[in-house]
């Protein structure tokens, strides 16, 4: 029973030792570090990524639904447990193996992370594109490697040769 604390002599166990300073025993601002003997590859050595640009990197707002669901959105390339081709040049891939490979960095090139997703009903998309809620493209990976992020929506847009400036508020159909 080596390094467990027992009170077989009736005396009171030996206090753990307090690491950072938890208040009142709550972790609330405070890191988990896995220990040295933590062998899951899923949290072994853990507490951030080993490369700062994989750290600064944001997470996106994929859509409203299982915002506890996590995808990677990529170039092609690699080999992870779960991956799906959108098109030639974009794949989404929801296993953890890439997020790991991420962190070695050695992960897909030109890769964002998301929570969530979108999804409708049967019929609900189409009659919304009609009430001019969305428009579509064919898929570009410049608009979703290559632009920042604030200028994604703008630049797609300028793709499809519209000014979003001057496109009215009101649908009509001819």
């Amino acid at each position: 029973m080596a390094g467990k604390h027992s009170s077989v002599s009736g005396s009171a166990p030996e206090a753990p030792p307090r690491f950072a300073d938890a208040q009142g025993g709550s972790l609330t601002n405070h890191l988990l570090i896995a220990m040295p003997q933590l062998l899951d590859p899923n949290f072994a050595q853990t507490v951030e990524p080993t490369t700062a640009d994989i750290a600064a990197q944001p997470v996106l707002r994929g859509g409203p639904v299982h915002t506890d669901r996590g995808f990677v959105l990529h170039r092609p390339g690699g080999q992870w447990d779960h991956t799906h081709r959108v098109s030639d040049t974009i794949q989404v891939t929801t296993s953890r193996d890439v997020l790991a490979a991420m962190a070695r960095g050695e992960g897909p090139s030109d890769a964002f992370i998301a929570l969530g997703y979108a999804g409708w009903e049967s019929g609900q998309l189409e009659r919304e594109m009609k009430e001019n809620a969305w428009a579509s493209m064919p898929v570009d990976a410049r608009v979703v490697f290559e632009l920042p992020f604030e200028e994604r929506w703008a630049g797609a847009w300028r793709l499809m040769g519209v000014d979003v400036d001057r496109l009215s508020t009101e649908a009509g159909h001819a």
